[in-house]
């Protein structure tokens, strides 16, 4: 069961229409009006049908504990199944009865309970009252296992695996301010926004902490529209299919995040995804990391899925044998895949997910000072390869600071904000939560004013310790490394959806939506006008020559259906063939990016498509070229 709860001043609604799942209600349930209360949003999922009295039971003690928290005692239970995006619903019956009871238990404990009814449209007005508590998200499932000797079963017990690093960052006391380019810091509440909008709606998401998305994400309709991602409804939520022309764009995010690391001086290795949850040294990281856990047992051991590839390449660090003269010394690994347990009110789409593609770098370096130093080539890494997929304008960034480094390095950041070329948002904790003392993230701020870090670099001071990695001084002793851990891209997922959410912006202002050149699933489609000239139109596709993603459509379709369908499908250049083009050798082509009209033949499209995508990786579209040939994958 997930939750969204608000602490309102006022909270009201009136239904307006019924569904086909509604329920028979009275008149006074067909609107109503609170004030001063918790309106409490709930969806009920198919899994929770198992055991609702357990569920029931953490909802009722959770609304308990915040009311007291809030010193409200007037809740409105209302349904709402936009909080699913992809989990399955309960039935109707499970999610009327699941509500009922809870309304029935907090009555009798003296709340003051309205039930909103379930399966009818309704308009709703709420005032949210502003304060850290006033916006919660929740997530309950039904606890318990049962582990069968001989059998391989994931523990799904939140419990279990919450690690000591999240529920010291729940504790942790901390003060935001902006960073400007002339080095002045300046508490978040006082500084003036004007000319940075995009950076007040990171500070307002890093300061309320409301992750939890209250409708779908405008890129989960247009991943499933360009046939890129859809969800896998036989996998946990927070795992996706990807089709071909998605994962035709994510190999090439992975080559390209690939070449990045191995070209700045990475060793690219191989880890595993599964690790002994008993180890000492990965026990102690385990709790030291703020994420959740997949946990697996086998027969009546414990292991856990890798939630990055830190556990693999420190564990090859403790076992190597190096000196001062390696450092600094790189390892890669694309992670295929890492799994974090996130809460299920927080997954939405590809923006947070369980199981995701990371491309993980971890640098050792011998003291503090080449620890900065890789830190600032990693930002520079970081916002030359987010300008490669033409996100870096779109991204704010955000620093995480102990106070006392930040103290003794101000120069320093004053410095990487100039190199970064506008104001930050910088957050100074007074005690360390996690194994970092420093990081830094450029964050995507998508059409629901969320924040989504993708480029990440920390400084860490703890893991060298905790893994017993050393290295040869020049005196001969041995030594601790400062280790650094960056993914210069972010999840590769998280990547699709900021550039799909990109373009939902650009759309909502009558822009034309169109992914990069060099990750445009077909970059030219040529449409014969018909049937007469696809022999003419194949021709045209041999002439455009290698290093071009071109397909055909032959279908039967007319002309203006098929020029529609390459619209619709953000085809980067439209190139018709009729009688005249077939005589005169010249394509008419239509270029999307500009909305530019020209003629041009085959070989000189083929040439500007390749000087267009030069130096970025290429590989062919693994669909058949004809479209008449293909199939539909959305249903």
């Amino acid at each position: 069961m997930k939750e969204l709860i608000i602490h309102a001043d006022s909270v009201s609604y009136e239904v307006t229409k019924k569904t086909k799942l509604s329920e028979e209600i009275p008149e006074e349930m067909k609107k109503a009006e609170m004030k001063d209360a918790l309106w409490v949003r709930i969806a009920v999922e198919k899994t929770d049908e198992g055991n609702l009295d357990s569920v029931i039971e953490q909802a009722v003690k959770d609304i308990q504990e915040i009311a007291a928290q809030v010193k409200c005692r007037n809740v409105m239970i209302y349904p709402y199944a936009h909080l699913l995006m992809g989990s399955a619903p309960s039935t109707p019956e499970a999610a009327i009865e699941l509500m009922k009871q809870i309304e029935g238990e907090l009555k009798e404990v003296g709340f003051t309970v309205i039930r909103a009814p379930f399966g009818w449209y309704k308009k709703f007005n709420v005032a949210c009252k502003g304060h850290p508590l006033s916006e919660l998200s929740r997530v309950f499932s039904a606890h318990g296992v049962n582990v069968d000797k001989g059998q391989h079963v994931v523990q799904v017990s939140d419990t279990l695996a919450v690690s000591d690093s999240i529920k010291a960052e729940e504790k942790m006391t901390s003060r935001f301010y902006v960073l400007g380019t002339d080095g002045k810091l300046t508490e978040i509440e006082k500084f003036n926004f004007t000319g940075n909008e995009k950076l007040k709606k990171l500070a307002t998401y890093e300061t309320k902490k409301v992750r939890a998305y209250d409708k779908e994400p405008p890129h989960i309709k247009l991943m499933r529209e360009q046939e890129l991602v859809d969800y896998e409804p036989g996998a946990d939520s927070g795992n996706f299919r990807f089709y071909p022309k998605g994962r035709l764009v994510k190999k090439l995010l992975e080559r390209s995040i690939t070449d990045a690391c191995v070209d700045y001086g990475a060793m690219e290795v191989e880890t595993p995804i599964m690790y002994d949850y008993e180890h000492p040294s990965l026990k102690k990281y385990l709790n030291r990391f703020p994420a959740r856990q997949y946990v697996v047992m086998s027969e009546d051991k414990k292991f856990f899925l890798r939630f990055a590839a830190c556990f693999g390449q420190f564990l090859i660090a403790h076992d190597m044998v190096f000196s001062h003269k390696q450092l600094p010394m790189r390892m890669f690994e694309l992670t295929r895949y890492s799994f974090r347990r996130e809460q299920g009110g927080e997954l939405a789409g590809l923006k947070r997910l369980r199981a995701f593609t990371m491309p993980d770098m971890h640098g050792i370096l011998k003291d503090m000072g080449q620890a900065r130093e890789e830190f600032e080539m990693q930002l520079e890494l970081g916002m030359d390869w987010l300008s490669g997929v033409s996100l870096l304008d779109e991204c704010e960034v955000g620093f995480r600071i102990l106070r006392s480094f930040y103290e003794e390095n101000k120069e320093w950041y004053n410095s990487l904000v100039k190199k970064i070329g506008k104001p930050i948002v910088v957050e100074l904790f007074d005690q360390r939560y996690a194994y970092f003392i420093t990081k830094f993230e450029f964050n995507f701020i998508d059409a629901m004013d969320k924040a989504s870090a993708l480029t990440t670099v920390q400084i860490d001071v703890e893991n060298a310790d905790t893994y017993d990695i050393n290295f040869v001084a020049e005196d001969g002793s041995k030594q601790r490394p400062i280790i650094t851990h960056a993914s210069i891209s972010g999840s590769l997922e998280r990547v699709i959806y900021a550039l799909l959410e990109k373009e939902a912006m650009r759309m909502e202002k009558g822009k034309k939506a169109i992914l990069p050149l060099w990750l445009s699933p077909a970059q030219v489609r040529i449409i014969p006008i018909s049937e007469k000239h696809v022999d003419a139109a194949r021709k045209a596709m041999e002439l455009i020559g290698e290093g071009v993603r071109c397909d055909l459509d032959d279908t039967t379709e007319t002309l203006g259906k098929k020029i529609r369908n390459a619209q619709k499908e953000w085809i980067p250049y439209i190139a018709v063939i009729g009688d005249k083009e077939a005589e005169s050798g010249k394509l008419s082509v239509t270029i999307r990016a500009t909305d530019e009209k020209k003629d041009m033949d085959a070989a000189e499209l083929g040439k500007t498509i390749r000087e267009g995508t030069k130096g970025m990786p290429f590989d062919a579209l693994s669909l058949t070229p004809e479209l008449s040939k293909r199939p539909i994958f959305h249903g």
